[in-house]
């Protein structure tokens, strides 16, 4: 039996000491002399109507800019502003009857012959703003950036790529395969039963004593058989899927079973009764969830659920992302990994051009939701662990064969090892080869995800076979 783990090393951030060995000092006192420090003078910003070295109107010194209707330098521009607004001239007062020649050294020798010079060059003291006066100006320019800036996001998301007429035509398959197999559809808070409150809310299990409600646990296997087979229809009716082999058929399913349903009972999160919706018609606790045999993985799901709340997503965007997961070349055992990988890429590519479309008012949106499959590919795994546990504290004739079949034999994480969510990042190998798509070309792979790849399994057989009967 083959077991693929795929783990990609987080990003190291550079060692910045030299020789890779961190500085220590040798004694706890410095001197001075053993120690040669360059400083390097950054010239600052001189407007381009300026001549070179152009002198300041005032003291000579290098003029930085045309400052209250007069070329001078920071010095006097400074000078000038201060005198004004803290209506300082009066005070000043001069030792040689105000006959002092000012200039870049004696500037700073008689504050009144410098502000008389300021004057007679004509500095305007009616251009210096007083501090309401400069705080409207601040505010001014401050909305005219946020208005240049609002400007240059719409003009970007008017650039960006819509969808082509294919990749309408499939976006546009993969919706109809997601509406007709997507239980009671968008009635399904009319229609959602919620699990009576005293079954499922037994204190949390510990790791101590992390026993699973039998109860529980079987109103859930009531409805996981039909769950998943809504996920094979799904599959059945996407393009591509159906020309792979079967055991890749398989494969994928089974890698993305527990991800695609964790997705649809998560869009269907609650805020008001803080509850989850599975398969359509059951509404759950998050303490039912966990206490039925889901443990941590309850947590992941309805905090998955509270954030895609925000993104406001319609039942395309929810197919494509099915799809995209569903279409994962990292699964083990597969045998057409190029096929797969490039049929991923086009759902990728559809996607991506169909949020342009939708235009959201979330910054940095697609990046943000190719995050959440992140979240989708660990809980899929960390499921992987729970349902070894629940083999332990369940009786065997509880389990329906096919939900058997799904999930027995894959790899397994360690619940308590875990990272959280926050801390993975996703990477799609094409994406890594597209510089232009910025920052989630960079996202690394933190998932572990596995197939049984010996004998084929009868049920799941059967449920695609009876699948691409109904089609």
């Amino acid at each position: 039996m083959k077991i693929l783990s795929a783990f990609i090393h987080p990003h190291v951030a550079p060692n910045l000491w030299p020789n890779g060995v961190k500085g220590k000092r040798k004694n706890s006192q410095c001197s001075l002399k053993s120690t040669s420090v360059k400083i390097i003078s950054v010239p600052g910003y001189i407007p381009s109507y300026l001549e070179k070295d152009e002198p300041c109107v005032v003291c000579g010194d290098k003029a930085t800019g045309y400052h209250y209707r007069c070329i001078t330098c920071e010095g006097c521009k400074g000078f000038f502003r201060r005198t004004i607004q803290k209506n300082e001239s009066s005070p000043y007062s001069c030792k040689y009857d105000s006959c002092c020649i000012i200039d870049k050294i004696t500037r700073n020798q008689c504050q009144l012959c410098r502000f008389k010079k300021c004057i007679s060059v004509g500095m305007a003291m009616d251009l210096v703003l007083d501090d309401s006066k400069r705080v409207a100006k601040r505010r001014l320019i401050e909305e005219n950036r946020e208005r240049k800036k609002n400007e240059e996001m719409v003009k970007t998301l008017h650039d960006r790529p819509e969808p082509t007429v294919s990749e309408w035509e499939l976006i546009r398959m993969v919706t109809e395969a997601h509406r007709h197999t997507n239980a009671q559809g968008p009635h399904w808070k009319q229609k959602r039963k919620f699990l009576p409150e005293d079954i499922g809310q037994s204190p949390a299990p510990t790791s101590d004593n992390d026993k699973v409600d039998l109860e529980a646990f079987s109103e859930f296997t009531k409805i996981i058989t039909p769950a998943i087979t809504r996920v094979v229809d799904f599959a059945k009716k996407l393009p591509m899927f159906s020309e792979l082999p079967c055991e890749d058929q398989i494969i994928l399913l089974k890698g993305c079973c527990m991800e695609i349903m964790s997705l649809r009972a998560a869009v269907r999160y609650d805020p008001e009764s803080e509850t989850l919706t599975l398969s359509g018609e059951m509404a759950v606790s998050r303490e039912q969830l966990k206490n039925g045999g889901l443990g941590v993985v309850s947590d992941a799901i309805f905090d998955l659920g509270k954030s895609l709340s925000q993104f406001n997503l319609d039942d395309s965007e929810v197919a494509l992302l099915q799809a995209v997961l569903l279409m994962s070349s990292d699964r083990s055992g597969l045998t057409c990994v190029e096929k797969i990988e490039k049929c991923q890429e086009m759902y990728l590519l559809a996607f991506e051009h169909y949020i342009n479309h939708r235009k959201h008012n979330i910054s940095h949106f697609w990046p943000k939701l190719l995050m959440k499959v992140t979240n989708l590919r660990m809980i899929g795994a960390c499921h992987a662990s729970r349902f070894l546990h629940m083999k332990v504290e369940c009786p065997t004739e509880l389990f329906p064969p096919l939900f058997l079949e799904v999930f027995e034999d894959q790899e397994v994480l360690s619940t308590h090892s875990l990272p959280s969510p926050a801390s993975l990042s996703f990477s799609w190998q094409s994406w890594r080869r597209n510089p232009s798509l910025g920052p989630i070309s960079r996202f690394s792979l933190t998932v572990a995800t596995a197939a049984r790849t010996s004998i084929l399994c009868c049920s799941i057989r059967c449920a695609i076979t009876s699948a691409a009967e109904r089609l």
